[in-house]
């Protein structure tokens, strides 16, 4: 068993411990057994630390000449609720104002660079519009991951009406910050043969476990073990970026987990666990002993069980070694892909830059159709076909076939015959639970491990995290679910570190993934298995959408391309446990910009005709766009109104009625308004605003569609459409960037 730590020899145990500063002072041990971290139960010995013994954290800032202090504006310059990059000449931060009192931050996402400007304020933290991580708006800490590291907070002062920023120079330029951590300097804890906390597993979910007990406070032996050669590692990278090397992918150097005494024993396979004696045994008959055990063993891809499944070159792509082969044999050779789920799509785009050709066999009629639908996934399938990717859809592999013992043709089901020089294969994974069978510790019929909502097992002190459990998803009415995603064990991994230290932490966090493929990063929030049916605005074949997937009368998830940070929003919305209705997400769908554009030359075509009479006005030859129940609004009753009863979708106004409801005017009566059901409880549906030339000619037509109810305001950012146009010319349709945030109502607020 190799590993990045030998095997100590029996030596003193040294302790030293670097404290928050929130909890200095705690007790040290309550009378219930309940301790603080610093007086964990170790080996079977209470270790109490005294006040000479905790080193304080050294001030962030040196000296006040390696600090930079600038005005970066005036009190009145932003709103509650709103952000802003300020500019400090060393760097960026991010200005929050929230409640009256502002906030300075690092701006960017620790884990991939995100603008944080771009993601989502609300409840006192600021959400990725990328990935979902989630920040303290008052400490910069991580609340919700992916990712390991916070947010530098930066000081500030009012004077004059003047906002001023104090911070680091090298902390601008940094722009992430490792939590206080204790250390145990001794990798030992008295014999090499016991540790306190054994955790199986060096994915997300384990090292995030480790790092939050080091966080916490937690100053005995930890032991992080795994199959991989590697220290822990970005895995979700793999099938996004096959020429990565382990280096780059590596989520912490070596160096981090000597200096906090988090022991790693690579190449560690564990193959028994003695529950009742909390042992463990190892592949090489090495045995250790555990106070607190995390289970975290992840999932082991399927593989293939047809005709000559043993050639050579045919892969699963588990290890950076894995990813490495496989694009070198790739080069200018002929590449198949085995399913088009995330890992073989990201694989298959991947290689189209690398291979010659690229097929993908999927047993499925389009790509992602269980997970994102019929619609998303065909738009997805053409953006693969226009970059040169052949699909065989509807089959399976029967056969490969092998020259020299090296794979040449793969032979589908359907009689069909793919030459191939290497085969990756993701066609789904299993729980690698096996070790687990005889332990005592309960599994399901499909070999996951339930857990509760703490993350413990049936065993106490045995707790699972990651790939492999299944636990009750609190905001689906605690079902019982298995998520296998790259944030979910990290915040799994966190739940299960605090209860270790009797913290009664639960697991709430909103499933939250991405994909990036061609360049074009697809989003998604929520759980939506078994959706009845998927709401879509935007454009699909733009690949510029968002699609809601609902059950009966809920949204359960949201996916998007091109639409930030919208699920993020929706993210924030379903973890503050409030639930999103169909009727929203219908709403919001009527706003399709495509509409507008379609009607665009039918508009211009009459521009010098009264605008009243596009409201379907007797007498003309025009029809409105269409009706929206004014049920859709808030306060309204729930059961559907008369057609009389509904708002014009296009209230199409004269230029001076039109400028009169653009300064907070309520809609005025006139001949082509009349017998307009217009509701004066209710918001406004739509706002035209039309400038006329001397002469008569439309110059501007700016649609501003507002389509929104009080729930689904603080959701969705829709986006103007201009249509330029002069007398005589055509103009061009383009988008506005301006995000509408606000519901309007029909005495309009003036944008």
């Amino acid at each position: 068993m190799g590993g990045c730590f030998s095997k100590p020899k029996p030596v003193e145990l040294k302790i030293e411990v670097v404290l928050p500063e929130k909890e200095r002072g705690k007790e040290e041990l309550s009378a219930s057994g309940k301790g603080s971290p610093r007086a964990y139960q170790g080996n079977g010995t209470a270790r109490h630390f005294h006040t000479e013994e905790r080193l304080p954290a050294p001030h962030p800032y040196a000296g006040t000449q390696d600090c930079v202090e600038a005005a970066v504006c005036h009190v009145k310059d932003l709103e509650n609720g709103q952000m802003r990059e300020v500019e400090l000449g060393w760097g960026k931060v991010l200005l929050v104002k929230e409640n009256g009192e502002f906030h300075a931050l690092g701006h960017k996402c620790p884990h991939y660079g995100a603008p944080l400007v771009k993601g989502v304020l609300s409840r006192g933290r600021v959400r990725c519009p990328w990935h979902g991580a989630c920040f303290n708006i008052s400490t910069g800490d991580l609340e919700d991951f992916p990712g390991l590291d916070s947010l530098h907070k930066f000081q500030v002062k009012i004077e004059k009406e003047k906002v001023y920023v104090w911070a680091s120079k090298q902390a601008l330029q940094l722009q992430r910050r490792t939590k206080v951590m204790a250390k145990c300097i001794s990798p030992s804890a008295g014999h090499s043969g016991s540790t306190n906390v054994l955790i199986v597993g060096a994915g997300a979910a384990g090292l995030v476990c480790a790092e939050t007990l080091r966080q916490e406070g937690f100053s005995d032996r930890i032991v992080l073990c795994t199959l991989d050669r590697h220290l822990p590692y970005d895995r979700p990278k793999l099938s996004k970026s096959l020429d990565a090397q382990p280096e780059q992918l590596a989520l912490r150097p070596k160096e981090f987990f000597r200096a906090y005494g988090i022991e790693v024993l690579t190449e560690a396979q564990v193959v028994t666990v003695d529950v009742r004696n909390k042992k463990v045994v190892f592949k090489d008959g090495f045995k250790l002993e555990y106070n607190k055990l995390l289970l975290a063993p992840g999932s082991s891809p399927k593989t293939l069980s047809c005709k000559g499944k043993e050639v050579e070159n045919v892969f699963t792509i588990r290890t950076p070694e894995d990813a490495n082969r496989v694009v070198r044999l790739a080069r200018g050779r002929n590449a198949v892909v085995v399913g088009a789920g995330f890992l073989g799509m990201e694989v298959a785009a991947y290689l189209t830059e690398k291979a010659h050709s690229v097929s993908v066999v999927e047993l499925e009629e389009t790509p992602f159709r269980r997970f994102l639908g019929e619609r998303v996934g065909r738009a997805l399938m053409k953006m693969f076909e226009n970059n040169r990717v052949k699909f065989y859809m509807q089959t399976e592999v029967s056969e490969l076939r092998a020259q020299e013992g090296k794979l040449k043709e793969v032979v589908l089901k359907s009689s069909k015959v793919v030459r191939a020089d290497v085969c990756v294969v993701g066609i789904g994974a299993v729980p690698a639970t096996g070790f687990l069978r005889q332990s005592g510790i309960s599994l399901d019929s499909r070999g996951f491990i339930p857990v509760n909502k703490m993350m413990q097992t049936n065993i106490p002190g045995v707790f699972a995290a990651g790939d492999a459990v299944t636990f009750p998803l609190a905001w689906r009415n605690n079902r019982k679910v298995n998520i296998p995603h790259w944030q979910m064990a990290h915040a799994q991994g966190r739940v299960a570190a605090q209860n270790m230290l009797a913290q009664e932490a639960e697991i709430s966090t909103v499933p939250y993934l991405w994909t990036a493929m061609f360049g074009k990063s697809l989003r998604y929030a929520g759980y939506g298995e078994g959706f009845d049916d998927v709401i879509i605005q935007g454009d699909l074949e733009e690949l510029k959408f968002v699609a809601f997937y609902t059950k009966g009368d809920e949204v359960i998830a949201v996916a998007s391309m091109n639409y930030d940070p919208i699920v993020s929003k929706v993210a924030e919305v379903l973890a503050s446990g409030r639930a999103i209705r169909k009727r929203e997400a219908v709403s919001a769908a009527q706003q399709d910009r495509r509409y507008v554009l379609a009607h665009r030359e039918r508009i211009l075509s009459l521009h010098a005709a009264d605008l009243g009479r596009h409201a379907g006005a007797p007498g003309t030859e025009a029809k409105p766009w269409g009706q929206v129940p004014t049920s859709n609004f808030p306060g309204s009753p729930t059961r559907e109104p008369e057609s009389s009863q509904c708002l014009p979708w296009a209230a199409w106004l004269t230029s001076r009625e039109a400028l009169a409801a653009s300064r907070c005017s309520p809609p005025k009566a006139s001949a082509a308004t009349k017998g307009w059901p217009w509701r004066q409880d209710r918001p406004c549906l739509f706002s035209c605003y039309w400038d006329w030339s001397p002469v008569g000619a439309l110059q501007h037509i700016r649609h501003y569609l507002k389509i929104k109810t009080h729930t689904f305001a603080d959701l969705c950012d829709f986006h103007c459409n201009w249509a330029n146009t002069r007398e005589g010319e055509t103009g061009t349709a383009t988008e506005c960037s301006m995000p509408h945030q606000e519901v309007w109502p029909v005495s309009a607020q003036r944008r």
